[in-house]
């Protein structure tokens, strides 16, 4: 029990820090092209985490060492998610727009489900699956269905990858916490996202310019690091790491719940009666699946009778 709170609590926290990143990132994008400051977030991001790293290996024993296939894996959660999903957003909600983005990314809890049961062979309950409707719904109505997805064809079907391929890290990621700590794939997949991204960030400061002669572009970009990156990225992974993943793709809807919340109260955006109905259905759905009911003493005596049997 105590294991889902706390799960449930990190990624609550990090789809919100996500979800809060839209009012930052909107300032800073009107200053610093996307990939340079998604190369600049990850390299922040990776200093930051990498230091308290080697903190923790001073202060603890030495854990297992990382094997070729190992570097793989985490290789593998790095380029996935890290690049692929990541780029795959920018480039995905540029040939279409924010609000068609938002609606085809709150598939990801969809993808999250399948590939949890294909690569973990987690249960698809009924539970889930009425908790995934209640919740999809709940999204679709605080975002609205006023989109042109058939005018942005191929925006679309990006976006659409950028969801598969966020579903395939936070599976993977906890594939390989069965062998290492939250904190130790995080970094080294951050770091591995850094160096994807590293030629096309070169690339891209040929063909743009990048102002920072402002404080506020400058704590922006920090916030983006230190905040949105080394800590959601850990929150999202740790909660992951805690819950079935099915369970904790759900925790996903918080993001489109708390940018629109606070697109409303710092940037003066209008929340109509829609936000409170999708927001009452999203947060049912979460509860529907994070409470369970305790089993009754008898179930219990009747498990403990069977493994005694065995």
């Amino acid at each position: 029990m105590k294991q889902n709170v706390l799960g449930a609590l990190c990624l609550s926290l990090a789809a919100s820090i996500w979800g809060g990143m839209y009012v930052v990132s909107k300032y800073v994008l009107d200053y610093i092209p996307p990939f340079t400051l998604m190369w600049l977030r990850y390299m922040i991001a990776f200093v930051v985490l990498f230091a308290i790293v080697k903190m923790v290996q001073l202060k603890n024993k030495p854990q297992a060492s990382i094997r070729k296939k190992d570097w793989l894996l985490i290789g593998w959660i790095g380029f996935i998610g890290y690049f692929v999903s990541i780029s795959f957003q920018f480039i995905g909600t540029k040939l279409s727009d924010a609000h068609t983005g938002s609606l085809i990314t709150a598939a990801t809890p969809a993808f999250i489900a399948l590939f949890a049961k294909l690569v973990l062979q987690e249960k698809l309950t009924v539970r889930k699956m009425i908790a995934l409707f209640l919740a999809t719904v709940g999204v679709v109505i605080v975002i609205g269905l006023d989109t042109h997805v058939g005018s942005y064809f191929w925006g679309s079907v990006i976006l659409v990858g950028a969801a598969i391929t966020w579903a395939l890290l936070s599976v993977y990621v906890k594939v390989a916490s069965q062998r290492f700590s939250t904190l130790v794939i995080t970094t080294y997949a951050i770091l591995f996202g850094l160096l994807f991204t590293t030629p096309v960030m070169i690339w891209e400061l040929q063909r743009n310019e990048v102002y920072y002669n402002d404080i506020y572009i400058i704590l922006g970009v920090v916030y983006v690091g230190i905040v949105s990156t080394a800590g959601a990225f850990f929150l999202w992974n740790k909660g992951m790491d805690l819950m079935e993943a099915g369970i904790g793709s759900l925790f996903f809807f918080f993001q489109p719940l708390v940018g629109s919340f606070l697109g409303w109260l710092l940037l003066n955006e209008t929340l109509d009666v829609n936000f409170f109905i999708g927001g009452m259905l999203i947060v049912a759905g979460v509860v529907i699946v994070a409470i369970r009911k305790k089993p009754s003493l008898q179930k219990v005596k009747r498990k403990n009778e069977s493994q005694l049997i065995t």
